[in-house]
């Protein structure tokens, strides 16, 4: 049997980490199915899996912009979702 030599090890390595990185890439873009809710949905899904959602009138505009900062974190939300739940909160 033969012992790879080093720069084989090295060029294995190289060629792992390129699949490694495009999978981890593909792997955090969100479907295109995820892409289309609307905020009413983003925010029925993800608020009431921990709480009771508040009435959108509960809070003010920029009150509901500092509570989709802080809920964005815990819910682990994209941008994308917490701005669509904010705008839905504010309209």
């Amino acid at each position: 049997m033969k012992i790879m030599n080093i720069k084989n090890i090295i060029f294995l390595l190289i060629i792992a980490s390129g699949f490694i990185f495009v999978a981890t890439m593909n792997a955090c873009k969100p479907s295109q199915k995820v892409a289309a809710k609307s905020g009413a949905q983003l925010w029925a899904e993800n608020c009431q899996r921990c709480h009771n959602t508040p009435s959108p009138s509960t809070f003010s505009p920029e009150q509901w912009e500092t509570v989709g900062l802080h809920m964005q974190s815990r819910a682990l939300l994209t941008d994308d979702e917490k701005n669509k739940i904010v705008a839905f909160l504010k309209q």
